[in-house]
């Protein structure tokens, strides 16, 4: 919140006597309450005292994330200004990984000499109170990319970190482990007074019940439940922060297994959630509820978690590791069974000619809280006898290729045939490892490594004409594991074509970039030649 005094002429009209209890108020501007400011206390009967003098009056402006939009509409600003803080990583609105735009690139902020002072600051710039508390140690979860600001050392008075007493960073002054965060005093809205969960077996899990608005009387309308259809975890993880429950680890569409509730109507349906909305009314939904299965079995659930997984693609190896094969299609059996191939493929003189494959490699690192797990338990994983595997997810990537405009010409899908710890950071020993149908998964501070040279680690371009186009990569594309961000799930690169080589550049994480950033990659008119700077 922004704090504001009104104009006198406003308050004319609230004088009276009044008794006044303090006196000389002296806030720095970074305590979480009034009261640990200086101040004096007034004795006895104060209604004299202040003489010369008015009472204190604040009027509040609510910062960005607590706006409604009628609010926003009555204050339209000209020109809308570029953010350049913002918080990643955070279970609850408020908190998170501190990361600041420098060069339309966003980068971290190391923990040397981070402290509340600089905190308050990051929690003012952002629209919230106070500073609760200054986190160090990457207890956010670690970011990727630059870190831009190092040893920050902020006096409380100013309205930008950038404004803060500084140093730049050098590789060997800082990691991605000593990331700094904040937890920031954010006003109480009452959003989780509107829904609750019920039959559970603990307070994290259950079916969920939901409150619209007030009745004509003020009270509040009588609770009820959410039609499961076209319920997931980005719906979940809505429910979840509006609860302070922290992240979804799952949405659920059937809850017959907590049917211990008497609420039995449904009241709101076609729910369908960004995942960024602070309170599930904010998410679109229909006018009248519209609910194929009406019964309470069908209604929608959640089960929160306190931590969660982050997945991420390590971009410049995308850039360093590509190329084009032409693959003899006698070697490609297994993977025409897997459908990594184009449809034409199907189509060609088998065994004879080939495939002419845009190859890379993939590096998924997990920076999250909690480890990477396939949504499904081993008990239901496939063997595929051709490759002599399981597949314990479908489909884990999506390999797309586009035009400038965005219509995809070209695509390829990987199933997580393999979740393992490849390699992992100095402090962090592996835990998932394939071999011997041995448990999957990515533990935190560990990367899988999936090879340029494996099967199906390809987009399928025979039939692609020479042109300009981008290469896009996307993890856990379904969202079916749960995860603290998705937004930072999908991978960018400008390639040019000539029909016989590709050149791939600009390859960036789809979040690690400023709007105007964005705006120049997707504007790029393409190479006319093939110096790639």
């Amino acid at each position: 919140m922004v704090l504001t005094s009104p104009a006198p002429r406003r308050l004319s009209a609230h004088r009276h006597p009044l008794n006044y209890r303090l006196h000389s108020v002296s806030c720095l501007g970074h305590e979480a309450h009034l009261s640990l400011c200086s101040f004096e206390f007034y004795r006895g009967n104060a209604t004299g005292v202040c003489k010369g003098g008015m009472p204190a009056v604040v009027g509040c402006v609510p910062g960005p994330l607590f706006a409604t939009g009628s609010a926003q509409k009555k204050k339209r600003r000209p020109q809308q200004v570029q953010k350049r803080l913002r918080l990643k990583g955070g279970a609850r609105p408020g908190e998170g990984r501190v990361e600041v735009l420098r060069n339309n690139e966003w980068g971290t902020v190391c923990d040397d000499r981070w402290n509340l002072v600089s905190a308050g600051v990051v929690c003012r710039e952002l629209g919230f109170g106070s500073a609760k508390e200054a986190l160090t140690g990457a207890r956010m979860g670690q970011g990727m990319g630059p870190i831009h600001m190092n040893e920050v050392q902020c006096a409380g008075s100013e309205k930008s970190l950038w404004s803060c007493p500084h140093k730049n960073i050098t590789k060997e002054g800082c990691k991605h482990s000593e990331d700094a965060g904040v937890r920031c005093n954010i006003p109480s809205m009452g959003y989780e007074n509107t829904v609750r969960l019920s039959g559970g077996r603990s307070p994290f899990e259950g079916r969920v019940e939901v409150a619209l608005g007030a009745g004509s009387n003020g009270t509040q309308q009588p609770w009820g439940l959410v039609c499961g259809q076209g319920w997931g975890i980005l719906e979940a993880a809505v429910v979840c922060r509006q609860l302070g429950l922290g992240f979804a680890s799952q949405g659920l569409q059937e809850t017959w297994y907590w049917d211990a509730s008497n609420v039995t109507e449904m009241v709101l349906s076609g729910v369908k959630c960004t995942g960024q909305e602070m309170t599930l009314s904010h998410c679109r939904h229909h006018d009248t509820v519209t609910c194929q299965k009406t019964g309470t079995r069908f209604a929608a659930g959640v089960i929160c978690s306190e931590t969660a997984s982050d997945l991420l693609l390590h971009a410049p190896l995308v850039q360093e590791t590509a190329y084009i094969e032409d693959r003899p299609l006698h070697m490609l059996y297994c993977a025409a069974e897997e459908n990594c191939l184009s449809s034409s493929a199907r189509q060609a003189n088998w065994p004879y000619g080939h495939r002419r494959l845009l190859r890379f490699s993939s590096q998924i690192h997990n920076n999250g809280r909690a480890d990477f797990r396939p949504k499904a338990g081993r008990h239901s994983w496939v063997w595929h006898e051709c490759h002599g595997h399981y597949h314990s997810m479908d489909i884990f990537t999506h390999y797309d290729l586009l035009t400038p405009n965005g219509t995809k010409v070209a695509e390829g899908h990987k199933a997580s045939f393999c979740l393992e710890d490849t390699e992992c950071q100095e402090d962090v020993g592996k835990r998932y490892e394939c071999a011997n149908f041995g448990e999957q998964g990515i533990t935190v501070g560990c990367w899988d490594l999936y090879r340029h040279d494996i099967d199906c680690q390809w987009i399928d371009i025979t039939d692609v004409r020479p042109g300009n186009y981008i290469l896009q990569v996307v993890i856990n594309p379904r969202y079916e594991v749960a995860e603290s961000d998705f937004t930072n799930n999908a991978m960018k690169c400008n390639c040019k074509y000539d029909g016989h080589r590709i050149w791939v550049h600009n390859c960036h994480i789809g979040d690690a970039l400023s709007e105007e950033g964005n705006r120049r990659f997707e504007q790029y008119p393409g190479q006319l030649n093939n110096q790639v700077v």
